[in-house]
């Protein structure tokens, strides 16, 4: 069909917005799980982010754009909710133990969205809602608050997307990124060398435009190559600061502050092949962290020459480019009942010198498995869940050189996560 009906417009449209604007509702209070958040759909979740050639629904808007030219001809949705726990991490000071520390644990939803239209000669579009970076750690005790008592960063993306059939075998597709970012950094500075106390509370938003790149070749319906690229955001999030100490006459801070932050860009290449009932998927990824150098405090006005000055500056990064490895297995048992098994090595950015509370962040096995129910042609539900486990990480003040004075070992962390999903087709 070249037309849908208004009725069926106005109602996706409805949809669509209702969506984007709960999404924004939910980053007022939502904890995200880490710099970057590759598993945004049920498939994904359930075959650890395995999901860049052999994706063949709705969410191909999102992993790969140029797929949609080869589902099926007719529109589809859908539609999930991630419940996402973090546990909490420990730190153990090698040094003293008064400065020891426990983050605390998070739970929080993510509803996600992705949609893909019915063909227009060979034309076909798509949009997806996701969050793809988050970043956020909370700390109570004396030593890691210092850094980082609160910091969070946590960002909705709108994508609408294209796809163009050249040949019967090949596909180019792209899109635009809207990405929304809001964060808010809290520090308390007690002890230490300072005679006085001081606390640092900003918040700040801002929304920037990216875009994304999709190529898969088919050389036989069996078979499907595909690469994909999204590209670099920089955010310059801009917001109040509030200041306080007790230092003497020092008067309360009140003012703006803004920090720019690169969400980097993403690289993938990915192979499937499938046999029978069994579709297989191996998969590359390289995340260009070495784009994030840095975070630079700004404050307006300036806070040269007063206590406040120790949060004036540049918070040194240099983090390095990370590479993941994935692996997915989906087999469908029959029409009705298909199961996904999936897992992924995931290396950590974060080199040991400017490693901090903010995000103890270490090198990951990702495990999933998932399940999908469809009793009818025009729906399908489904369940996923994923284990992702980090390994214990030690750093040494001196050997490793840490700029925050770090000597200790951050164990437990990780994260589980739970889809529930419905896709619709009409």
């Amino acid at each position: 069909m070249l037309f849908f009906t208004s009725s069926v417009h106005m109602q996706l449209r409805r949809f669509l917005l209702f969506s984007m604007a709960l999404a924004v509702l939910l980053l007022e209070t939502a904890h995200a799980s880490g710099f970057r958040i590759a598993n945004q759909s049920l498939g994904a979740v359930g075959i650890s982010g395995a999901q860049v050639a052999s994706t063949r629904g709705a969410d191909a808007s999102y992993y790969n754009p140029a797929n949609m030219s080869f589902i099926p001809d007719q529109w589809q949705l859908e539609t999930s909710l991630t419940l996402l726990h973090l546990p909490k991490i420990t730190y153990t000071d090698t040094r003293f133990s008064t400065l020891n520390g426990t983050s605390d644990g998070e739970l929080f939803y993510l509803p996600l969205v992705h949609v893909v239209t019915e063909t227009f000669d060979r034309l076909r579009f798509g949009f997806s809602l996701t969050y793809p970076y988050g970043l956020s750690k909370q700390w109570d005790q004396m030593y890691p608050q210092t850094f980082a008592k609160e910091f969070s960063l946590l960002t909705v993306e709108a994508n609408p997307t294209f796809a163009v059939a050249l040949t019967d075998w090949l596909s180019v597709g792209g899109g635009v990124r809207f990405v929304h970012g809001r964060g808010q950094v809290k520090n308390e500075v007690a002890g230490g060398g300072l005679p006085f106390g001081m606390e640092r509370s900003s918040k700040g938003t801002d929304t920037a435009l990216g875009y994304n790149l999709a190529l898969s070749v088919r050389p036989v319906s069996e078979w499907t190559m595909a690469a994909t690229y999204r590209s670099r955001i920089a955010l310059n999030l801009d917001g109040a600061t509030e200041m306080t100490t007790s230092a003497g006459m020092v008067a309360p801070y009140s003012g703006r502050g803004d920090v720019a932050i690169n969400l980097p860009a993403v690289f993938s290449l990915a192979t499937a092949y499938t046999w029978d009932s069994l579709t297989v998927e191996v998969g590359w990824e390289r995340t260009f962290w070495s784009s994030f150098d840095d975070l630079y405090f700004l404050f307006h006005p300036a806070v040269t020459g007063t206590p406040y000055a120790v949060f004036d500056g540049v918070l040194q990064k240099d983090w390095d480019d990370a590479d993941a490895y994935r692996l997915g297995l989906t087999y469908a048992w029959n029409e009705r009942w298909t199961t996904t098994l999936g897992v992924s090595y995931e290396r950590t950015p974060v080199p040991s010198a400017t490693l901090g509370f903010e995000l103890p962040d270490a090198d990951a096995l990702v495990y999933s498995a998932g399940i999908r129910f469809r009793p009818s042609p025009r729906f399908e539900y489904g369940v996923s869940y994923m284990y992702y486990r980090t390994r214990a990480r030690s750093i040494d003040a001196v050997t490793d050189g840490n700029l925050s004075d770090i000597s200790g070992r951050f164990t437990d962390g990780g994260a589980h996560a739970l889809t529930f999903g419905m896709i619709t087709t009409f």
